[in-house]
C-alpha cells in the first residue's frame, strides 16, 4: 500500500497488512512519459573547476530541468477547493487538506498520496483495441469530532472520476496496546449500508468533484517534483 500508511504513526501503520490492496492488476505508473529530449536552448555556464565527468552529469541534468520546463511546465497549486484548505508538503510524496463540518463541529482531514499505481483499460473510439489507464491514488479520510472520541477513518481509492471507499474504521485518539478491529472489506457490505457511508462523505466533500481535481493538483505535483529533483541532484554535483 502506499508510503504515506507506512509513514504514520506506529500505531495506524497496523493497517497496512488489514488493509485491502488496490483493484487487482494495479501497477506502477510514471504520469510523465518519457520523450526525446530536444536540445536545451540555454546551456549551463562553463565551470573550468568541473571534471569531464562532472561537466557531462551537469550538461545532462540542466538539459533535463530545461526539458521538463518546455514541455509541460507547472503552475501555482490552488489553496482551496471548496470548503477544504489544501496544504501541500514540497519534497513529499503525499499532501493535507482540512475542512470543517456542521458548524465546525467535525474536522475533516484528507491525506493523499501522488500516484502510487495504475489499471489497464479498454480505449474506446477507433483505436478500440488499444489499452488506456487510469491512474490510482490512496486517500485517507478522518472525520474528528470536536468533543473528542474515537476518529472515524476512510481509506478510499482516488480515480480520476470518482472516490472508491476500501476500509471503513474507527481509531482512538489515544494510543492503546493490541490492534482495535478494521472491520470488514467495504465491498462485502449490504449495498444499502456501502451507499449510506458514500452518502456521509459526498456530504463532507468528498465526492467526484473531489477526485478529479486531486489527480489535477498530483499531476502538476509530480512535474514540480521531478524538477525539484533534478535541481537538487545538479545543485549536488555542482558544488565545490
Amino acid at each position: 500500500m502506499a508510503r504515506l500508511i507506512m509513514q504514520r504513526t506506529a500505531k495506524r501503520s497496523l493497517l497496512l497488512p488489514s488493509s485491502p490492496p488496490p483493484p487487482p492488476q494495479l501497477h506502477h505508473f510514471n504520469p510523465l512519459p518519457s520523450l526525446s529530449r530536444p536540445h536545451s536552448t540555454t546551456p549551463p555556464p562553463h565551470q573550468n573547476t568541473h571534471s569531464p565527468l562532472q561537466s557531462n552529469i551537469l550538461r545532462i541534468l540542466h538539459k533535463e530541468v530545461d526539458y521538463h520546463h518546455q514541455y509541460a511546465p507547472p503552475h501555482q497549486p490552488p489553496t482551496t477547493i471548496g470548503s477544504f484548505t489544501v496544504q501541500d508538503r514540497p519534497g513529499e510524496q503525499w499532501m493535507t487538506m482540512r475542512s470543517n463540518h456542521k458548524n465546525a463541529r467535525e474536522e475533516i482531514k484528507l491525506e493523499v498520496t501522488m500516484f502510487d499505481g495504475c489499471v489497464a483499460v479498454p480505449k474506446y473510439g477507433e483505436d478500440s483495441d488499444a489499452e488506456d489507464v487510469r491512474l490510482h491514488m490512496t486517500v485517507l479520510v478522518d472525520v474528528i469530532k470536536e468533543e473528542g472520541g474515537d476518529v472515524l477513518e476512510f481509506l478510499c481509492s482516488a480515480w480520476a472520476d470518482r472516490i472508491e471507499i476500501q476500509k471503513v474504521y474507527l481509531l482512538p485518539r489515544v494510543k492503546v496496546p493490541g490492534m482495535p478491529y478494521l472491520g470488514p472489506d467495504f465491498r462485502s457490505l449490504n449495498r444499502e449500508v456501502q451507499k449510506r457511508l458514500e452518502e456521509y462523505l459526498e456530504e463532507r466533500g468528498v465526492n467526484d468533484e473531489l477526485a478529479f481535481f486531486l489527480h489535477e493538483f498530483m499531476m502538476n505535483k509530480d512535474r514540480v517534483e521531478l524538477i525539484r529533483w533534478f535541481e537538487k541532484i545538479k545543485n549536488f554535483v555542482d558544488e565545490k
